[in-house]
Order: C-alpha cells, then sequence, then structure tokens
C-alpha cells in the first residue's frame, strides 16, 4: 500500500463538489427554516388546537412546541456528532455518512409537501416530525461535511476553500428564496404554493448535492481498521472521546481556540437567530421588511466572504476572524441605536377611527402593516390581559369572534393604492356608539402593545400611543441610546425603521461572509488530517451547545429587563471570543496538527 500523501493540494473540481453542497443545503436554512415554515407550522398547529395544546401535562403554545424540536434536534446530533467522528477517521465513511444524512434531511424536507393529503388533527404533527428529521440530517451532515475541509487542500488553501463554500451558499439559498418568495407573492400565499416551495427546497439540496458525491473522493485513510458491530464502535467511539479530552495539553492551541470559538460562535448565532424576532418585536418591522432583509443578508455574505478570503490572504487567517468579530461587537452596539419613527400621521397608528358624514358616525379598521397587530390576541406584558380588554371593548373594535380558539382576533384588512381599505367586510362602522366610549377605548391602550388614532369628527385628533408598542421609547434601561439616535440621525433624514433594519441586515451579511468561513477555516488549519472528523464532531458539539445557550441568556436578560439589554449581553459574548483570539497562537496549532499526523502515520 502506497503512503497517503499528508496536506494535499486542491483539486478544483472536488472543491467545486464542496462547494456546490452548501449552496444546495442552504437552500432549506434560507427558504424553509426562516421564510417559509415557521409561520406555516403556526397556522396549521392553530387550525388543529387553537391557541395552545397539551402535551405531558402541560399548555404548549406552537413556538414553544416548535423551538423545543429544533433544539432537540440540535442537541442529539451535538452528543453523537463526536462519536460519529472517531469511526469515521478510522473507516473511510465520511461520504458514505454524508449521502446517508443528506438523503434523511432532503428526503425528509421534500415530504414536508405531503402535508394536505394529511387530517387538520395531523398536519402540524407531520410537519414538526419531518423537520426534525430534516434537522438531523442537515446537523449531522454538517460535522461530516466539515470534516472534509482539511483534505480539500493545504493549509494555506483552506481560507479560500471555506470562503467559496459559504460563498455559493449564500448565493444559492439567496436564489432559491428570491424565487420562493415570487411565487408566494404571485399566488398570494396559497397553499399549494407553500407546500412546492417546501418540496422544491428538498429537491435543490438534493440535487446538488449530487455534484458533491460525483467529484468529491472519499479522502484517504492508512492502516484502516476492520468494520465493528455496535457494540464495538460504542466502546471505540467512547475510549477515543475520553482520550481526546484528557489531549489537553497535546492540542493545548486547538483546545484554546474552540473555547474562544464557544463564546463567539454563541454570539453570532444568536444575533442570526434572533434578528428577526427583535426587529419585529422591538422595532416593528413588516413582514416584507424581514423578506428583503434576508435577501440582502444572502447576496451581501457572498461576496464579503470572497473579500474576507483576500484580506486574510494579506493580513492572515487570525487577524482577519478578528476583525470580523471586532465588527460583530459594534454591529451588536449599533443595533441599539435602532429605532422607529414616532408616529406623526393618522394612518401611521394601528387602530384607526375615521368620521363618515353619511352615517355620522366612527368607522374602525386596523391598520396591519405592524405585524404585531395581526397576532393573535395572546399576549400579556406589564399585566395588560388583551383578552380581557378585547372582551370589554368588543364592540368599539375591528375584531371578530375566533371559533376554533374561543378568542377575539382583528378584522384583518388590505389597502390599496390611495389608501383606501379594498374588502368593506374589514371595516366596522359604529352607528349607536356613544362617542365618549371611543375615547376611553383609546384612552385604554396607554399600558398596551398597540396604538389608535381618530381622524375627523367630535374626536379628531385622538390618540394615544400603548407603552409596550414599538415607537415608545424611554422606560427601558438603555432606552436614551435610540431615543437620541432617533432625534438627532432617523427622523432628521427620515430614515424609516425598515430601512434601518435593511442597513443592519447588510452590515450582518457582511461580517457573516467573513466569520463563518475563517472560523472554520483556522480550526481546520490546526486539526490533524488523520483525525479530522473527530475533531470537527467536537467542533459541531461547541457550535449546537453554543446555539442553546446564547438565546437563553437573551431571553433571561430580556425578561429581566429589556431586549436591548439581551442584545447588550450577547455582544459581550463575541467580545469574550475576540479577546480570548489573542491567545491562539496559529503556527503552534498546525505544528501539534503535523505532528500529530505523522504519529498516526507511523
Amino acid at each position: 500500500m502506497g503512503e497517503v500523501v499528508i496536506d494535499r493540494e486542491s483539486n478544483e473540481a472536488a472543491v467545486r463538489g464542496y462547494a456546490f453542497y452548501d449552496w444546495g443545503k442552504s437552500g432549506f436554512e434560507t427558504s424553509v427554516t426562516t421564510a417559509i415554515l415557521p409561520f406555516w407550522f403556526a397556522l396549521l398547529f392553530l387550525e388543529a388546537n387553537g391557541l395552545t395544546t397539551t402535551i405531558l401535562s402541560k399548555s404548549m403554545t406552537s413556538d414553544a412546541i416548535w423551538s423545543f424540536s429544533v433544539s432537540g434536534a440540535a442537541l442529539l446530533v451535538a452528543i453523537i456528532s463526536p462519536s460519529l467522528g472517531v469511526i469515521a477517521d478510522r473507516r473511510a465513511i465520511k461520504m458514505w455518512w454524508l449521502r446517508i444524512l443528506t438523503y434523511l434531511g432532503a428526503g425528509a424536507t421534500f415530504l414536508l409537501c405531503a402535508t394536505p393529503f394529511l387530517s387538520v388533527d395531523l398536519r402540524w404533527i407531520w410537519l414538526m416530525v419531518m423537520f426534525i428529521f430534516a434537522n438531523i440530517g442537515l446537523n449531522g451532515a454538517g460535522v461530516f461535511y466539515n470534516a472534509l475541509l482539511p483534505h480539500m487542500g493545504t493549509d494555506d488553501e483552506m481560507d479560500r476553500i471555506s470562503n467559496l463554500a459559504f460563498a455559493y451558499g449564500y448565493f444559492g439559498g439567496g436564489i432559491l428564496l428570491l424565487l420562493h418568495i415570487m411565487l408566494l407573492l404571485v399566488t398570494g400565499y396559497a397553499d399549494w404554493a407553500i407546500n412546492f416551495a417546501l418540496a422544491t427546497s428538498g429537491i435543490w439540496w438534493y440535487g446538488f448535492a449530487l455534484y458533491t458525491f460525483r467529484w468529491v473522493p472519499e479522502p484517504p485513510i492508512e492502516n484502516e481498521m476492520e468494520s465493528l458491530g455496535l457494540v464495538g464502535s460504542t466502546k471505540l467511539a467512547l475510549r477515543e472521546i475520553r482520550k481526546t479530552v484528557g489531549e489537553v495539553d497535546k492540542f493545548k492551541t486547538l483546545f484554546i481556540y474552540m473555547l474562544a470559538y464557544f463564546f463567539f460562535i454563541d454570539g453570532i448565532n444568536t444575533v442570526t437567530a434572533l434578528g428577526g424576532v427583535f426587529g419585529t418585536v422591538v422595532l416593528g418591522i413588516t413582514p416584507i421588511d424581514l423578506m428583503v432583509t434576508i435577501l440582502a443578508i444572502q447576496f451581501v455574505a457572498a461576496p464579503s466572504a470572497v473579500a474576507f478570503t483576500r484580506l486574510a490572504g494579506r493580513v492572515g487567517t487570525k487577524p482577519a476572524l478578528s476583525i470580523s468579530l471586532v465588527g460583530w461587537v459594534l454591529l451588536c452596539f449599533g443595533a441599539l441605536a435602532f429605532a422607529p419613527l414616532q408616529l406623526d400621521s393618522h394612518n401611521d397608528y394601528q387602530i384607526q377611527y375615521d368620521w363618515d358624514e353619511a352615517s355620522m358616525a366612527y368607522e374602525v379598521q386596523v391598520h396591519t402593516d405592524t405585524p404585531q397587530i395581526a397576532q393573535k390576541l395572546d399576549y400579556e406584558a406589564n399585566e395588560f390581559d388583551e383578552q380581557g380588554w378585547a372582551t370589554s371593548w368588543a364592540h368599539v373594535l375591528p375584531l371578530e369572534e375566533d371559533d376554533r380558539s374561543n378568542t377575539k382576533k382583528w378584522l384583518i384588512y388590505e389597502r390599496d393604492s390611495d389608501g383606501v381599505s379594498t374588502d368593506e367586510r374589514h371595516t366596522k362602522l359604529l352607528i349607536g356608539i356613544d362617542n365618549e366610549e371611543i375615547r376611553s377605548l383609546v384612552e385604554s391602550l396607554s399600558d398596551s402593545r398597540f396604538s389608535a388614532s381618530v381622524s375627523g369628527g367630535p374626536l379628531d385628533t385622538t390618540s394615544e400611543v400603548g407603552i409596550d408598542h414599538p415607537t415608545n421609547l424611554g422606560d427601558g434601561m438603555l432606552d436614551a441610546i435610540p431615543e437620541n439616535a432617533r432625534e438627532y440621525v432617523w427622523e432628521p433624514l427620515g430614515i424609516s425603521v425598515g430601512i434601518q433594519f435593511l442597513i443592519l441586515g447588510c452590515a450582518m451579511g457582511t461580517l457573516l461572509g467573513g466569520s463563518q468561513g475563517l472560523a472554520r477555516s483556522l480550526f481546520g488549519q490546526m486539526v490533524p488530517e488523520t483525525r479530522s472528523a473527530e475533531f470537527f464532531g467536537f467542533f459541531g458539539f461547541f457550535g449546537k451547545v453554543a446555539a442553546l445557550i446564547g438565546p437563553l441568556l437573551y431571553g433571561f436578560m430580556t425578561v429581566a429587563f429589556d431586549s436591548r439589554v439581551g442584545i447588550l449581553a450577547v455582544s459581550m459574548l463575541i467580545l469574550t471570543g475576540a479577546l480570548m483570539m489573542r491567545l491562539v497562537d496559529v503556527e503552534k496549532g498546525r505544528e501539534d496538527a503535523r505532528n500529530e499526523d505523522i504519529r498516526n502515520r507511523a
């Protein structure tokens, strides 16, 4: 048997095949995970159960079940990935596992489209189960996909290959998301269009993965061990994991980097995962603002990944990565300054009362450009009971009864280009209602998340903005920052919160392209090729565990203080990781990896 060559130069066909896998799987991550499935799952859950259902004697909402399902799947893969990596380093099965887990992930994604053939009570369950399988496939395949990186080229080529794959991923995911958004808008979010988008995401993932399976060879392994049974493989994996954990002194630099990675990737993943929630709840952006920003992130991140490759070629991987981390900290501080402009016209308010001269009464309707108003009335803030409030004032609010959940819901309407309601059924004429009741209703909003305005008639210019409305600042620990930014920057320049969020998204895209690719590249440079899957298993474990801790920290700080304090806490995670990078000696890490490869070959 010939000698296995360590640190081989790259093969361009194999590199393209490697990058195309990112192109394919990113379609699932953008279209399914971010843009389509969360709201589709919530809708089907609502149709079947109302606002909550009981699981293990606990009443749970759809978003709680969704988050537990996704976290559980990620944690399962995180726990078993180091063991899978140990076995994959001793047998030539990296590509085999990549295929199997891709079949699982892409197949489960495609099967999401089978939902319409099931009963109403089973549809949301089917979506949840298939999404769990798809995530297991995605995260499991990621362990072996990342483990291929050290075998794709030399250490000096690692930045280019890693960032090229991320660039392919951003472009691929962005193109598919753009096509899906166009389809959904043209069809008015028709059920068949949603299911077609889900199915094509699975086909997209599998189709481009075929290039990977065809062009990327199985990395050679010297002295490959014989196949072991389940018991033997488990014993070997556990024994080797204990050995790896005990090798801190041998791979000191690598373990320091893994700890730094744990902190900064925790913060970055939290910002990207919760950015949409922050924008919707805190800034009050519209759904179309969110979709446009997601697209912008994809198409900005792709060239940025290539730009950071060039930067790393000039200053080195570690300095380039450190620059991106500093950028993330500054980005988090910048996010604290974003704020929606104050409401300055009647049409900016959510609940609108307009005087009708013909009937000499007020007509009420809902402005749904602000996403909070379109949500179910199931929210409590500062002990404001929305359902009780809605029941008390239902006769003067644009509400209807939701028979399935036995709660009140908003009469949603759309406007034409002139700002006029296009469907009279979605307005409510308040004939015979005492105008003072309308005034009392508007004043009752002071402790809520809503806003209301009256135009014309005896109550003209009466208005109220609730304390929890996105535009209402001043009660938070850090609200002085967005207040001053709004007064001296956003309002003088007339920059709406939608444009502000787009600026934030473009900044995120610029940094994502560099930080993710360089973080993986730097790890790959300090990992022994002969143990790549094992160490990338730990790499995946740290990433998945970090994905659980960051949102918990954000949630805790948000509950204890507010959302902006949560963002500040997340920025401290990234700053901690960036400071720890000063302790990482990359050349020492590379030397440790080369010595380990020599020992294993001998």
